[in-house]
């Protein structure tokens, strides 16, 4: 169920909005969270330039929330997966408090899409091909950032993108230990709907077993 399978849809802004763009029935959503994002995710593609940016929300130990925006890389029955320094804030935080928020919002359409679980880092085969994938200039920069330590200026960040470009003169960059991916197991989606008089449609699914109980919430 990864974004990128199939033929892609047609991206970009200023798509007509559809009768059905304006709803969130719990009467009528996918038993399946799953499917019923995938529905939504595509239409976003549609209406939207970059429907995998969402918001990571986290912890540290003492409970101190922080949020940045991040790419959705790929998602399916285990989870939803996006890569990052190791050293940085958002995976020390995820390494002491492994759990974990993530927020889609298509504002043409009007709809966010809640989705909070627990987290694990991905297995290093997946990380290296995902590394792979990345273009030249990308994996190098992930040997020249520590991110989220001070820098002096910005002279000094691009004269460690230019020691390791000179390093990896061949082309040859490989994925430093430090970066990797993480993965966040779904315990609860909430599909929001914009209404209104701000009476919004919330469908939220809350994880049930083997399955899931489904209920709408007051807006």
């Amino acid at each position: 169920m990864d974004p990128s399978d199939g033929d892609p849809p047609p991206t970009g802004p200023g798509h007509a909005l559809r009768p059905e763009d304006g709803t969130a029935d719990e009467r009528t959503v996918d038993p399946d969270p799953l499917a019923q994002f995938a529905r939504w995710y595509r239409r976003a593609a549609e209406a939207v330039d970059a429907p995998e940016a969402m918001a990571l929300a986290t912890a540290d130990p003492e409970g101190r929330p922080s949020a940045r925006m991040v790419l959705l890389k790929s998602w399916g029955p285990e989870g939803f997966v996006f890569y990052t320094n190791y050293d940085g804030r958002k995976s020390h935080d995820l390494a002491a408090n492994p759990q974990a928020a993530l927020l889609f919002y298509w504002e043409p359409l009007g709809r966010q899409v809640r989705v909070e679980g627990p987290v694990a880092r991905t297995t290093d085969a997946e990380s290296d091909a995902y590394y792979a994938s990345r273009d030249l200039t990308s994996r190098i920069g992930a040997h020249a950032s520590h991110q989220s330590r001070p820098v002096a200026d910005r002279q000094a960040l691009d004269a460690r993108v230019a020691h390791w470009t000179t390093e990896f003169a061949d082309g040859n960059v490989p994925r430093p230990p430090w970066w990797g991916g993480w993965r966040l197991t779904p315990r609860a989606f909430e599909f929001w709907q914009q209404g209104a008089a701000r009476l919004h449609d919330r469908v939220r699914y809350e994880a049930d077993g083997d399955g899931w109980m489904l209920e709408r919430l007051q807006p």
